[in-house]
């Protein structure tokens, strides 16, 4: 028995030091700033003086009056609806196109993800000029059908639509997840529902979308998250306009940290977004037990 525990002293000792600058490096760069992040949020501080405390004044008296506050979460709001959507539906109509191994699905693959691993201002600078209302890909595209393409991110009425469009790129990254999991998928099944002469679409809607749905969920959950955290299209191609009508949260957010130095504000905001992405997370994971399937827990049932 002495022995038995020397050894696994030795053990987790061994364990707390492989993965020690792991959690040196959790605790000190990840903990650390979020509870000071935290405590800023209780305060008044322009960065020039010391913070002064003011408790939940950023809460309760300054956000509620905050109509570019009330601005940016519509925004992000109306993005994450219409965009998530298209997202799980898109990524999935692409797996589904290549994911038979034809001549030349390599190919595909690899222009349908390469958007994703792009620096996002490259691909921003790009749509930039296909969306530019002279001479524009887009508009030009449209002007040989007949229609009169509208000034796109110049347009209060367009601008976010526009955002939408561009964000379309994001679509390789659900699609390689798509992959894995229609690929996980038994060739079984389809051979049984072929047997039973089950239709292409019967197949999809009783076979393939059931074994698929949680990778949707892992998707959604995905799409969700980063579309609150959209900064990047926003910032580079509309700076927040026209007329506030681009103005993301996060973009918000920063621009009261780093344009009007109220840092306190600005981590009360972040940790309202926290929150929010924290409550839409738990909502879908409790839904799940309503649509998603796990073949595991199903057969043991």
């Amino acid at each position: 028995m002495p022995a038995t525990r020397s050894l696994r002293r030795r053990e987790a000792l061994t364990f707390y030091l492989t993965i020690s600058p792991w959690l040196i490096g959790f605790l000190f760069l990840t903990v650390g700033p979020m509870l000071y992040s935290l405590y800023i949020s209780f305060t008044r501080w322009d960065l020039l003086r010391d913070p002064v405390f003011i408790g939940l004044g950023n809460y309760l008296d300054k956000m509620p009056n905050d109509d570019r506050f009330w601005q940016s979460l519509k925004v992000t709001l109306i993005y994450t609806l219409a965009y998530v959507p298209l997202e799980l539906i898109g990524g999935l109509g692409l797996a589904m196109l290549i994911r038979n191994n034809i001549p030349g699905v390599r190919i595909f693959r690899t222009i349908f993800y390469l958007p994703t691993v792009l620096a996002g201002v490259a691909f921003v600078v790009v749509w930039l000029w296909m969306l530019n209302p002279r001479g524009g890909l887009v508009n030009l595209a449209l002007d040989l059908v007949g229609i009169n393409g509208p000034r796109w991110l110049l347009d209060p009425d367009w601008a976010l639509f526009a955002l939408v469009l561009m964000s379309f790129w994001g679509w390789g990254r659900a699609m390689v997840i798509y992959l894995a999991g229609l690929q996980s998928i038994p060739a079984e099944l389809y051979e049984a529902a072929a047997i039973d002469g089950s239709s292409g679409a019967q197949t999809f809607f009783r076979v393939t979308l059931p074994l698929l749905s949680p990778t949707i969920f892992f998707n959604l959950i995905l799409s969700i998250i980063g579309t609150f955290q959209t900064f990047t299209n926003a910032f580079v191609a509309t700076n927040g306009g026209p007329l506030d009508s681009t103005l993301f949260f996060v973009l918000y957010l920063y621009k009261r940290a780093f344009e009007f130095l109220d840092m306190g504000y600005a981590a009360a905001l972040a940790w309202v977004l926290f929150a929010i992405i924290l409550v839409l997370t738990l909502i879908v994971f409790r839904s799940q037990r309503f649509w998603v399937f796990y073949a595991g827990e199903r057969a043991d049932e």
